[in-house]
């Protein structure tokens, strides 16, 4: 909340493998729910930091080159990952109850494809992003905060004109 009492959108990244859920079937579905995240640090951020309208980076890891293949927005605050608490579901968990869900998950929705997938090779050459957390040694969470100021990069590097949001 900016000190206007503007909301401004925190950013976010995001990783899927494209067998998984590719950024292609987000577009076709319109929205969807992001479960199966099973680190307490990333579910703690989806239940704490993430807002609606926050902005994401739709990133395709597992695949040659990983990539940013577009921008997805959170649509759905942080509510209990029903996938825990399916028996059937690969996300299941047995401590998982409906009094103590233990798991997390948002909803999102897409909205816009790049013109130019961003690879993470390209993002680790671009000085402007040494600092981000998608390069640094170690960093392999799934969820991640996106500084405004590496946000915009990406954008710029993909082809999208950040005031077409």
């Amino acid at each position: 909340m900016s000190t206007f009492g503007i909301y401004m959108p925190d950013y976010w990244l995001m990783k899927s493998e494209p067998d998984v859920y590719p950024f292609e079937q987000l577009v076709f579905d319109g929205s969807t729910h992001w479960d199966g995240v099973r680190n307490y640090q990333a579910r703690n951020m989806m239940r704490d930091n993430m807002k609606l309208g926050d902005l994401v980076l739709f990133y395709h890891s597992n695949f040659k080159p990983p990539h940013i293949a577009g921008i997805a927005k959170v649509s759905r605050e942080g509510y209990p990952d029903f996938t825990a608490q399916d028996s059937n579901s690969k996300y299941f968990d047995v401590k998982a109850s409906p009094d103590n869900p233990r798991w997390i998950m948002v909803d999102i929705e897409p909205v816009v494809e790049f013109n130019k997938i961003v690879s993470l090779q390209e993002i680790k050459d671009n000085p402007k992003c040494d600092d981000m957390l998608l390069v640094r040694k170690g960093q392999r969470l799934s969820v991640q905060p996106v500084e405004e100021f590496h946000f915009l990069t990406i954008l710029e590097m993909g082809g999208i004109d950040p005031k077409s949001l």
